[in-house]
């Protein structure tokens, strides 16, 4: 490893990456070289792209010095989306605080899910969609930045976390059409009669028994009321099933973010409601359960039943 930048040499962009990349490597940080990158663009308040088109940049004592107090927040091992404020999802920038979860790729398979069934114009009428548990407003204002037609709520019991999702909504041009409500679950969401046309959520799912074997990136930074789901990882969504009919229209969807071991359990809970006639189950990247898509009865079938069809 090269002497420390605390030297008097002459530090410049590829040097000061080498030698952070080595240190971030033997510290066990995931992606040395990619980390070392976004801490020095976001130091140097300049696109990565520049650490390439001027490697020989040199830096002064100042930016050194605020770099390496980035390094020891990594080495500490905060996530580095909570250091820059930023992290990017559905292509579109997200501020992040610790009063929100990261947004996460695979959470990109949910917003796909609604994206194919929630119409691109509104011939057929403008729908309500409602983001339960929005966090960051990531997937809310990536729905609306597609569907700019439609109408949107975000709601989450954080005060702090609903400030983010304004900003957001507002950085992406999108404020205009999604409100804004603190709650929690459906049951502050439900009026006389059903008046969403979807619901998505990524509620939180981590078990118990889980939660220890976490990274400390998630159990130590990420706020544990947007992961934890009680003892078997599904109280949250006992309780949206348990409103959902009186939320959503016949005819409407759930869209739910699962743990990819819990699409039975799942399944199982949903068709205990009597409440849907159609689920289906759509895996994330890496191959594995990630979203169910409900749909909504129309009506009882014959008897008071409804005929449930479960296809993945």
């Amino acid at each position: 490893m090269p002497t420390s930048p605390d030297s008097a040499d002459v530090w410049t962009v590829r040097r000061l990456l080498a030698w952070a990349a080595d240190y971030f490597s033997a510290g066990g940080i995931d992606s040395p070289r990619l980390t070392a990158e976004i801490l020095l663009a976001h130091n140097l308040s300049a696109p990565r792209i520049r650490l390439y088109t001027d490697p020989n940049l040199p830096l002064t004592r100042n930016e050194r010095n605020r770099f390496k107090a980035l390094i020891r927040r990594r080495m500490n091992r905060e996530p580095v989306a909570y250091i820059t404020g930023a992290r990017e999802f559905w292509g579109l920038e997200f501020k992040v605080t610790p009063d929100v979860l990261i947004p996460r790729p695979d959470t990109e398979r949910l917003v796909e899910a609604v994206l194919a069934v929630l119409p691109e114009n509104d011939a057929q009428g403008r729908w309500r969609i409602m983001d339960l548990g929005t966090g960051s407003g990531a997937i809310a204002v990536a729905l609306a930045s597609k569907r700019p037609e439609h109408r949107f709520v975000a709601m989450d019991r954080s005060l702090g976390a609903l400030r983010v999702a304004r900003d957001n909504a507002r950085r992406h041009g999108v404020e205009q059409i999604i409100g804004f409500f603190q709650g929690d679950w459906l049951a502050a969401a439900c009026a006389r009669r059903p008046l969403f046309h979807a619901i998505v959520s990524n509620p939180p799912y981590i078990r118990a028994d889980e939660w220890a074997a976490l990274e400390p990136e998630v159990c130590a930074f990420e706020p544990a009321g947007a992961l934890r789901g009680g003892d078997d990882g599904l109280a949250a969504y006992r309780c949206i099933l348990a409103d959902v009919r009186r939320c959503v229209l016949p005819g409407g969807y759930l869209f739910l973010e699962m743990g990819y071991r819990q699409r039975r359990d799942l399944e199982a809970l949903a068709a205990a409601t009597g409440a849907f006639e159609d689920i289906r189950c759509f895996s994330d990247y890496a191959g594995h359960d990630r979203v169910l898509r409900l749909k909504v009865a129309s009506a009882p079938a014959e008897g008071g039943a409804t005929a449930l069809n479960i296809e993945c």
